[in-house]
């Protein structure tokens, strides 16, 4: 993590940076390259995706990758976070990280109970997936609630909403017919 943050290209050359050119980073350009997936979400800046993807190794990590990527400036790291998040955003940032695939042990272990690596793969891709679902709707309706609602976030967050509520409350169909025969003593 260290020299992710602390090498990278300034004025055409590689090396090692200043503390204030951290933004042209090794880490800085790989958070770059996947922050528009976290936008609709309310943090599609580059330190909030590197953070996520951090906490893959284990959870602990976001909170030290945010302190060293937001701390060093004229602001404490609180007052930059503060600056950087919303209220809204904020609570996105946390129901995604916290649903999201756990940690690498953890991953280790569902592949070791489900001993199948496709089950294992679609196992983490269902948290991750349902951790996007869940913050976006979260992030967008909170939006809408305070008056700075974006209409396609909405419509997608309430057509998500409504499809998870009909899941939820579908009747159960193989529930009410028997299919085969049963003989009973």
């Amino acid at each position: 993590m260290w020299f992710l943050s602390r090498f990278g290209w300034v004025d055409g050359s590689f090396g090692m940076l200043e503390e204030d050119e951290i933004s042209m980073s090794i880490l800085a350009r790989v958070g770059n390259a996947i922050a528009w997936i976290f936008a609709p979400l309310g943090w599609g800046n580059w330190q909030a995706a590197v953070a996520s993807i951090t906490g893959l190794v284990a959870k602990e990590n976001i909170v030290a990758t945010m302190g060293t990527l937001y701390g060093g400036g004229e602001l404490s790291v609180w007052g930059e976070l503060a600056r950087q998040f919303t209220s809204a955003s904020g609570m996105s940032f946390l129901i995604f990280n916290l649903l999201c695939a756990p940690c690498f042990a953890a991953i280790g272990a569902i592949k070791r109970e489900m001993n199948n690596r496709k089950w294992t793969w679609f196992a983490i891709g269902y948290q991750c997936i349902f951790a996007y679902l869940v913050a976006l709707c979260v992030y967008q309706l909170w939006n809408l609630f305070a008056g700075s609602a974006s209409i396609i976030g909405v419509i997608v967050a309430a057509i998500i909403v409504v499809l998870t509520v009909y899941l939820l409350v579908r009747p159960y169909k193989e529930a009410t017919k028997l299919t085969s025969q049963v003989k009973v003593k």
